[in-house]
């Protein structure tokens, strides 16, 4: 069981989580048949979309000329 905020927000209880495999920053779709709400992970058949922010907070913030002198040796 889950209660709406005043926001609109529920948290999705932990087994619910598990069971669709969603972590933070999942992106879930819900559709509305016979009054009941319908919750699916929403899955890109895009190889791009599967590794979006994969590599944020990975890298460091040399600029592109810093990472050509870098391996140039200049």
């Amino acid at each position: 069981m889950a209660t709406i905020t005043s926001k609109g927000q529920i948290t999705l209880p932990k087994h619910v989580r598990d069971a669709l495999g969603l972590q933070a920053g999942s992106r879930v779709s819900f559709d509305v048949q016979a009054g009941q709400v319908i919750l699916r992970k929403v899955v890109s058949d895009h190889v791009i979309d599967r590794w979006r922010g994969y590599l944020r907070g990975r890298g460091n913030a040399e600029s592109t000329d810093e990472v050509m002198q870098g391996l140039r040796g200049e």
